[in-house]
């Protein structure tokens, strides 16, 4: 008679060859739905212009229909905290830029951990902002926007996309090393503020360069320096802060997609792989440099050290700068 002896060591290993198999076959699966991918600005700032570009191209790739969906407010954090409370199913995915990694030290407290909640997919790309005023203003040069500030402290304004935003800390770094007096003028998105500079009912801003390229184009903004070590392909007539004479104003902008944290590798790794095709694309490579944008499509594990090192980094700006939004 030959005992029946039970062997846990066989089971577990089989129980692992059934979770490795099934995520195997759910990757190749997915999608078998359509995509919701959340913008947590309003239209017509770099992340909802970048996202657009990029879309209909993953939307052909992974046969299903992306659903772009903006949900402005407080600083991006409205739009994060809905993909965060979503299925980590790989069906929402989360467009941010540099606001993602400034978010933590300018609020007190956050309705989520973005280093556990949330799960890096890809960088996306990078680009510096650039400075524009409102034609009416008499000044081509940072060192005459510096002279002017300085003969009329306290009553220059400036737009950003939202208070804590990249638009907003960069200024805020002009004013530290200018140090110059600029107020305030904060909107829910990058779009808003724009019209409101064309308008004149601000007199500048700092934006992202696919946020007004068309503008400065025709003459409606004009366009002062850019951020970064060497000028924008995409508008190379425009000098760097530096060559302009004020070093130490570097606030370019990062995107990145990221799903909520739980969401299968497989599944990660396949929309990242998918989304550095796209940005891969000769036509859509092109397009988003014509825009301002440094297209890159990174690794998950490439974008969370992007993260890392820009919330370390951001974290000394605020807190040299005693910013608080809460």
């Amino acid at each position: 008679m030959i005992a029946n002896i039970w062997h846990p060591l066989p089971l577990a290993a089989a129980a692992l060859v059934s979770v490795i198999v099934a995520n195997a076959t759910l990757a190749q699966s997915y999608p078998a739905r359509s995509i919701r991918v959340v913008v947590p600005f309003a239209p017509g700032g770099g992340t909802d212009i970048l996202t657009r570009v990029i879309t209909p191209k993953l939307s052909e790739l992974l046969g299903q229909q992306i659903l772009v969906d903006n949900r402005a407010g407080a600083g991006s954090t409205i739009g994060t905290e809905l993909v965060v409370k979503s299925a980590a199913d790989g069906y929402t995915l989360l467009m941010v830029d540099t606001a993602f990694t400034t978010n933590p030290s300018l609020y007190r407290k956050l309705p989520y951990d973005s280093a556990r909640d949330l799960a890096p997919v890809s960088l996306l790309a990078s680009a510096p902002v650039i400075l524009i005023v409102h034609p009416s203003v008499p000044v081509k040069t940072v060192k005459e926007l510096v002279a002017l500030a300085k003969a009329k402290p306290g009553q220059l304004n400036f737009a950003s996309g939202g208070a804590g935003s990249s638009t907003h800390l960069g200024v805020e770094l002009l004013k530290y090393v200018a140090q110059i007096d600029l107020v305030h003028i904060p909107y829910k998105g990058t779009g808003p503020a724009v019209a409101d500079v064309l308008g004149g009912q601000v007199v500048m801003m700092f934006a992202g360069i696919s946020s007004v390229k068309q503008h400065v184009a025709v003459g409606k903004l004009r366009a002062i320096a850019v951020t970064g070590d060497k000028r924008s392909p995409a508008m190379p007539e425009v000098p760097t802060f530096t060559e302009s004479g004020s070093k130490g104003v570097d606030s370019g902008s990062y995107w990145g997609a990221l799903v909520p944290a739980g969401a299968s590798k497989d599944v990660i790794g396949k929309l990242s792989q998918t989304i550095a095709s796209v940005l891969k694309m000769q036509d859509i490579n092109q397009r988003l440099v014509d825009l301002g944008f440094d297209p890159i499509g990174s690794s998950p594990e490439q974008f969370a050290a992007n993260v890392k090192a820009e919330t370390e980094k951001w974290a000394r700006v605020i807190q040299a700068a005693r910013i608080r939004l809460d």
